[in-house]
């Protein structure tokens, strides 16, 4: 496939997991990717991989200013636009409310909302430019409230507001802006959040496939696939809705 010929597509926290394997998606239907991530060496790793015909990895942090402007000017630098934006980056801090400090509620809403308002901000200079872009924010199915978790939660439903009030802002010049809310993704993050819980990280999982109707957990690959399709023109009548990529968990 080559729905993605000629596009460039960026993808933040995308060294490892969803983000990687988003990256590698755009990768294989024709895009140019930029694997942006706080850690370089891993970064460049990634884009090494992807099998992309451009590919680079670039240093960010997304929760600073100078940070992501700088990563971005790289990326048009060396990629020459700016088309695709997947706003991925995320970390958890979970506890209980009253265990909770103000730091892990600062670093989740840093990282997830000031991160995505921050890497949208200025790639959309490029994008209304050109009156053409896509913009995707990682949600989760944890927004809808999710015990320990106050502060992911809080984030995550958060980035379901700033991606309707994106679509409308930016709709007329060409933009889509649309969310992706996974469910239970085998990653190093869920297998971190077993251990924490006391599992191990294949009970847990088994014990999240019993949960969903299609029996089975999802694979980084599935938010992927709904990530490629809604950054598609396929896509461009669709904007300002958040998917749920669950198994149908929350039915």
């Amino acid at each position: 496939m080559s729905r993605y010929a000629g596009r460039v597509a960026v993808v933040t926290g995308s060294a490892r997991g969803i983000g990687a394997a988003t990256a590698r998606r755009f990768a294989e239907e024709g895009a140019s990717v930029a694997v942006l991530d706080l850690d370089e060496e891993a970064a460049a790793r990634t884009a090494e991989g992807l099998g992309a015909e451009k590919a680079v990895g670039v240093a960010c942090d997304v929760g600073d200013a100078a940070s992501v402007e700088a990563a971005v000017a790289a990326v048009v630098d060396r990629l020459g636009t700016v088309d695709v934006l997947v706003n991925n980056a995320g970390v958890t801090r979970d506890n209980l409310l009253f265990k909770m400090s103000e730091e892990d509620w600062d670093t989740v809403m840093t990282v997830h909302l000031r991160g995505s308002f921050l890497m949208s901000r200025e790639v959309q200079k490029h994008m209304v430019a050109k009156r053409y872009g896509k913009i995707l924010n990682l949600s989760s199915v944890s927004a809808l409230g999710n015990r320990g978790q106050a502060n992911y939660s809080a984030a995550k439903m958060g980035l379901q507001g700033f991606t309707r009030t994106l679509a409308v802002e930016l709709g007329g010049y060409g933009i889509n802006v649309n969310a992706v809310a996974p469910g239970f993704i085998v990653t190093d993050m869920t297998d971190a959040t077993a251990r924490r819980v006391g599992m191990e990280p294949e009970e847990f999982r088994n014990a999240a496939a019993e949960r969903a109707p299609v029996r089975r957990v999802g694979r980084p690959e599935d938010i992927a696939a709904a990530a490629a399709f809604l950054c598609s023109d396929e896509a461009s009548f669709i904007t300002g809705q958040t998917l749920y990529v669950d198994g149908g968990a929350k039915l």
